[in-house]
């Protein structure tokens, strides 16, 4: 089935939540349980460093990684600041879209060497470009080793900060640097691949892991949706259940990819219970 042929079924009914994700409820032993975090396991905040995930959803997935093979979080955060948020140590977590791997009880993450080798260059563009004036009109820059983020929510003119923001994507092409867009952020990221579907692919390598279960909410999210679809067609992975946590901000397509929809944080709590 192509992109544009997947037909999403809005899921809200606990029964019908539970046939969904039959093919990862089957056999906890060998099925894999990621999630995005931003927007997915904790609300979307106007300050990024002030993100957390509610203490119901945690309660819910420290069971998981009780019960679970392979539970992980998937994220555009540092792989150290994401396991800050979430506060669990015995689950891995993915972080740099697909750039670092923190293992349970690690310290420090495993960082894809081509990323290693731009961090230096990506934060002398950031140190350069990020001006007086940015932090005037209330553009937030923020470091991520390999990658630079400037974040413009809640600043108090959102379309004077998108255009000035735009301006230091342009130069960041112009200097040979990839961009990407996200949720009122963008990010400026050594021209290398790496993406959520490579972080979990490297993640799941070796896990012993026959079924596999994402949610995410954000454009980086569709890479996991078709690493994992990949991972299948490939064989390495026997099924895949991708869900979709709908927002006003949430792009389209994610949909459309999706296995199923779900309303919001909340929603996602309902999969966790589910997978119970």
């Amino acid at each position: 089935m192509g992109h544009g042929e997947r037909h999403t079924r809005r899921v809200s009914p606990a029964a019908t939540l539970v046939e969904a994700l039959e093919p990862i409820r089957a056999d906890p032993d060998r099925s894999a349980v990621l999630l995005d975090i931003d927007g997915t396991l904790a609300p979307i905040v106007r300050h990024a460093a002030d993100a957390h995930v509610p203490e119901a959803t945690r309660t819910l997935l420290i069971e998981i990684a009780r019960r679970y093979r392979v539970v992980g979080c998937v994220s555009g955060r540092r792989a150290a600041t994401a396991r800050q948020i979430v506060a669990i140590g015995t689950i891995t977590y993915v972080g740099n879209h697909g750039g670092e791997l923190l293992r349970p009880g690690a310290t420090r993450p495993e960082v894809d060497p081509g990323l290693a080798d731009w961090t230096a260059r990506v934060r002398a563009f950031a140190a350069r470009v990020y001006t007086p004036e940015h932090q005037r009109i209330r553009v937030r820059s923020e470091d991520k080793d390999a990658i630079a983020a400037f974040h413009w929510r809640g600043a108090p003119d959102e379309e004077a900060a998108a255009s000035a923001v735009r301006e230091i994507a342009a130069q960041a092409e112009r200097e040979g640097f990839a961009i990407h867009w996200g949720r009122k952020v963008l990010e400026v990221r050594p021209p290398v691949t790496f993406n959520k579907g490579l972080g979990i692919a490297a993640l799941l390598r070796g896990a012993s892991v026959a079924a596999a279960l994402y949610v995410g909410d954000d454009t980086t999210d569709l890479d996991a949706f078709r690493g994992l679809r990949e991972l299948v067609q490939s064989g390495s992975l026997a099924s895949a259940v991708c869900v979709a946590v709908s927002s006003d901000e949430a792009p389209p397509e994610l949909a459309e990819e999706a296995d199923l929809t779900v309303d919001g944080p909340g929603g996602v709590r309902g999969v966790l219970e589910a997978l119970l």
